[in-house]
């Protein structure tokens, strides 16, 4: 019994992390070091070098992405928010600038909630004051990849960020792609090598094929996984 009960835990917390495809893979290695040339908008930041070098990229058909050609070309971190409901609760309890709300909370009542709620919503914070992903296709609530410690995981586009700092999401999130690193409000993941990938069009918003209602991770990533598969799919490099 006790035996059985390990083994189900264990494929319980291995459930949300993907292998990447092969596409994907193969998006990840060529841009990383290589350079945006449809540079939708410019001259943000990771939020810690203070260097405003970072671009939402339209490189790849279909879809936005977050990139720097500096260094030779890198991603973006993954800093912690915490907005939304329950925004002091769990690991956001020392959070020092969660907000009480995310950006798209007046859409979240037709799916059962008031709001995202970071600690079990895998959510990114994707645009920013001087950047609407909007204006090119991308519809609030839909279903993003992440690519974090050569794995694959899907997350909503939940948020924005109002200044000019990149690469934030969901602690929820963060803590899924780093699950050994003690992620806490106060602490992410500092390294820029995250690809956040969002998808423009209506078709990548799951609506209520999503657990919206649900009060754990790994439930709601497996109810957008489908659409996040048919989603990567059609990426071309």
């Amino acid at each position: 019994m006790h035996y059985a009960t390990l083994a189900a835990l264990l494929a319980v917390g291995l459930v949300s992390a993907y292998d990447l495809p092969d596409n994907l893979k193969q998006i990840y290695d060529n841009y990383k070091s290589g350079k945006c040339e449809n540079n939708l908008a410019g001259g943000f930041t990771d939020g810690i070098n203070g260097e405003n070098t970072f671009a939402y990229c339209g490189d790849i058909d279909g879809a936005i992405f977050l990139h720097s050609s500096s260094n030779g070309g890198q991603y973006d971190n993954m800093d912690v928010d915490c907005d939304g409901a329950n925004n002091t609760d769990g690991d956001c309890a020392n959070d020092q600038t969660g907000q009480s709300q995310t950006a798209f909370m007046d859409s979240l009542s037709q799916y059962g909630i008031d709001d995202l709620d970071a600690n079990v919503h895998p959510y990114v914070v994707f645009g920013n004051t001087d950047f609407d992903p909007q204006e090119y296709g991308m519809e609030p609530l839909s279903v993003m990849a992440v690519v974090c410690g050569d794995q694959l995981f899907y997350g909503i586009w939940g948020d924005t960020n109002g200044e000019d700092s990149t690469g934030e999401a969901s602690i929820s999130l963060v803590q899924l792609c780093y699950p050994n690193d003690d992620i806490t409000g106060d602490n992410g993941h500092a390294d820029d090598d995250v690809l956040y990938i969002g998808f423009t069009g209506k078709d990548a918003v799951p609506g209520d094929e999503a657990d919206w209602t649900t009060d754990d991770t790994d439930a709601f990533e497996d109810s957008i996984k489908e659409l996040g598969d048919k989603l990567v799919a059609r990426l071309q490099d």
